[in-house]
């Protein structure tokens, strides 16, 4: 496969497949993945149908073994145990996503929807909270940055601080919800 900057950008993730049975390199599938959601598809069926249209000139770009793409049944086990953090770093460093000072970030704390425990009558299932997020927004140019996990026995206001030094902007603008307006993160 020759060295395409999306499949470069993708190396450095670690892949959770077992190697038996491995048809397609990991950074393949999630280039194609990437490549065909930028392209507008939504599913994993559009993403066949977007693959097997495109198919001989992503052939001719990615140049893979034996020129055979992956299926999106393939593309979707791939997601299925993928580290998203791990994904979104990537894909960030790939788009060179970083504000410029005078930029406006917008941070907000969201509660993932049905990130909960449902199945109360399993015992093997774990018991967990619902999963919270805080994600900021570049607003002049509409793109989300890494979100950061907020701790299961904490919330937003004490995650807070440690997104704004994982960013460590300067120059930046920043607007918060009334929730995050208090004075302990003033200073």
């Amino acid at each position: 496969m020759s060295e395409i900057e999306i499949i470069k950008a993708f190396t450095g993730l670690q892949d959770p497949r077992r190697r038996a049975g491995q048809r397609h390199t990991l950074p393949l599938c999630i280039a194609l993945f990437t490549l065909a959601i930028a392209a507008g598809n939504k599913g994993f069926l559009a993403i066949g149908d977007w693959i097997l249209s495109y198919r001989e000139q992503l052939i001719e770009l990615f140049q893979p073994t034996k020129n055979r793409l992956p299926s999106y049944s393939t593309i979707r086990r791939t997601l299925l145990h993928i580290n998203y953090e791990q994904y979104s770093v990537c894909l960030a460093n790939f788009f060179d996503i970083k504000p410029v000072p005078g930029e406006t970030v917008a941070i907000d704390g969201k509660v993932l929807k049905h990130s909960y425990q449902v199945e109360n009558d399993n015992p093997n299932s774990d018991s967990h909270p619902a999963i919270m997020l805080v994600s900021a927004y570049l607003v002049e140019r509409g793109l989300i940055l890494e979100p950061c996990e907020v701790d299961s026995k904490s919330n937003e206001i004490k995650a807070l601080p440690e997104l704004i030094e994982k960013l460590a902007l300067k120059g930046v603008v920043f607007a918060f919800d009334a929730i995050n307006t208090q004075k302990k993160l003033a200073s």
